[in-house]
C-alpha cells in the first residue's frame, strides 16, 4: 500500500508540476487554460491526497501540514473557477480553512519548545496567516453570495499559485537528493521553487490592469432581496 501511495505521489506531482507550468503560461480563461488547469487541479488533489497518509505514516508533521493546505487552496480555487455562486462546498472549505489555520498556529506554538525540522514554527505561523487570509476571503464571498469579475480571477489565481509553490518547494527543495550533487543546495533549485510567485504577481497585475477581466462584480445582497 506504501508503495502504491508513493506512485501515486510521484505521477501527481510529475504531472502537477508540468500542467502548473503549462497554466501559468497561457491566457487565463482561454480554451487552453481550462484544459490545463483541470488537468493540473486532478493531479494536484491527488498529489494531496496520496501525500496525507504517506506522511502519517511516516510521523512527518510538515508534509501532513502541507497536504491539507494544498488540497484546500487547489479545492477552493477550483470551485470558484467553475462557478460564480455558493454552495455547500463553500461552507465545508470555510470550517476546514479556519480549522486548518488553527490547528498549524497551535503546532506552531508547541514547536517553539519543541524545535521539528519538519515543522519549524515559523513555517507553521507564515503557513496559518496564509491559511486565516484565504478563511477571510471565504467568509467575504459566503457573505455577499458569490464572487464575479476580476476578484474571482484573483481568488482563483493567487490560490493556484499557492498550491503550486508548495509543489516546486516540496520537490526543488525537499528532495533535492534526486538531483546531481552539483546542483543540490544551489541558487538555481531555489529559483524554480520559487519561480509561483513572480509568475503569480506578473497575472496578478494583468488581471488587474487588463480589460478583458473588467467585468462587473455581484451585487452586495441586501434584505430585499434574500
Amino acid at each position: 500500500m506504501r508503495l502504491s501511495l508513493l506512485v501515486l505521489h510521484i505521477l501527481g506531482g510529475s504531472v502537477g508540476l508540468l500542467s502548473g507550468t503549462a497554466a501559468m503560461a497561457v491566457r487565463k480563461g482561454s480554451p487552453q487554460h481550462r484544459l490545463v488547469g483541470n488537468i493540473f487541479t486532478v493531479a494536484m488533489l491527488t498529489l494531496a491526497s496520496s501525500a496525507f497518509p504517506l506522511a502519517i505514516l511516516k510521523s512527518q508533521r510538515g508534509n501532513i501540514i502541507g497536504s491539507i493546505i494544498t488540497f484546500y487552496l487547489i479545492g477552493t480555487a477550483w470551485l470558484v473557477g467553475r462557478r460564480r455562486d455558493t454552495g455547500l462546498l463553500d461552507w465545508a472549505a470555510l470550517f476546514v480553512g479556519l480549522g486548518g489555520a488553527a490547528a498549524v498556529i497551535t503546532l506552531g506554538v508547541w514547536t517553539l519548545s519543541h524545535p521539528d525540522r519538519n515543522a519549524p514554527a515559523g513555517m507553521c505561523f507564515f503557513l496559518g496567516s496564509v491559511l486565516l487570509l484565504a478563511s477571510a476571503g471565504d467568509i467575504r464571498m459566503l457573505a455577499r453570495g458569490g464572487i464575479a469579475g476580476r476578484q474571482r480571477v484573483t481568488r482563483h489565481l493567487w490560490r493556484m499559485c499557492f498550491g503550486l509553490f508548495i509543489a516546486t518547494g516540496s520537490f526543488f527543495l525537499g528532495q533535492q537528493q534526486v538531483f546531481p550533487a552539483f546542483l543540490r543546495g544551489s541558487l538555481f533549485l531555489i529559483v524554480l521553487a520559487m519561480l509561483p510567485f513572480p509568475l503569480m504577481i506578473y497575472w496578478l497585475f494583468r488581471v488587474r490592469f487588463s480589460k478583458a477581466y473588467n467585468t462587473r462584480p455581484l451585487p452586495i445582497p441586501t434584505p430585499a432581496t434574500l
